[in-house]
């Protein structure tokens, strides 16, 4: 498994916290030379110093060639993990969908386009994108969030059967609830449906190493969702009206 990363020139965008610094905190215990990037410059240099890594703050769309260049040449592992969690219905202010549109989905698009040309050339590279159970399934309250990150899991799947043959590896992590500032953001709506189950950012980080070591393309840290997701695919009748009758709940409880 060390082998895997060992050296490996990694960045981790959205890793002032959370399951992105957890995961670059695994990354530097497994040998990796890893970047730390966050919005709050702060707050990535933070993770920088306590793991030995280098703090490239800044957008997560528009950091592959600094992070290139802080590593020396050549990035061999992509985190895309920055997102954004983005409530509301259909009638959500369009800003709140462009941004949620721009962070989840683009900024995935726009590191595979500055990374794809050169690992195509070398025959590797390693794409991580850190979507959510919500890509998988969904999540009452927040339809920005929700439908974007149905998007971000879209993209990965088609990195990873276009490009497999060539050696790229893709990784999907999709959990539920996790501890984080994020998950405190979701309200009454994560408390009743991710808060029951929510697990600590350095499991996300297990789950991914775990995956990377069997080369899986899904990572699902809570086991449960692999049943949900077959029940969504098989009776998606009987799965929304279960949804339903959880969005009734909620609706009750506000």
């Amino acid at each position: 498994m060390v082998g895997a990363v060992q050296d490996a020139g990694v960045v981790v965008t959205g890793a002032g916290g959370g399951i992105g610094a957890a995961l670059a905190r695994r990354f530097a215990a497994e040998g990796a030379r890893v970047v730390v990037n966050d919005l709050d410059a702060g707050r990535a240099q933070a993770v920088a110093d306590e793991i030995g890594g280098i703090a490239v703050p800044g957008d997560a769309a528009g950091i592959v060639e600094q992070a290139r260049d802080a590593l020396g040449g050549a990035v061999d592992v992509y985190c895309a993990n920055a997102g954004v969690a983005s409530g509301g219905s259909e009638a959500a202010d369009p800003a709140v969908w462009a941004l949620a549109w721009d962070v989840n989905v683009m900024a995935h698009v726009r590191a595979a386009q500055a990374l794809l040309p050169e690992w195509l050339e070398r025959g590797r590279g390693r794409f991580v994108s850190t979507v959510s159970a919500a890509g998988l399934l969904t999540m009452i309250g927040a339809a920005p969030y929700s439908v974007t990150k149905h998007g971000a899991y879209a993209f990965a799947e088609w990195l990873s059967l276009t490009y497999r043959h060539r050696g790229i590896s893709v990784h999907a992590i999709c959990p539920q609830g996790v501890r984080t500032d994020m998950l405190d953001a979701t309200g009454s709506a994560g408390d009743l449906v991710l808060k029951p189950t929510a697990i600590e950012p350095a499991d996300v980080a297990d789950a991914l190493f775990r995956g990377i070591a069997e080369d899986r393309f899904l990572i699902l840290p809570h086991p449960e969702v692999a049943g949900y997701y077959q029940v969504r695919a098989a009776d998606p009748d009987r799965w929304l009206t279960n949804m339903n009758h959880l969005q009734q709940k909620w609706e009750a409880a506000e």
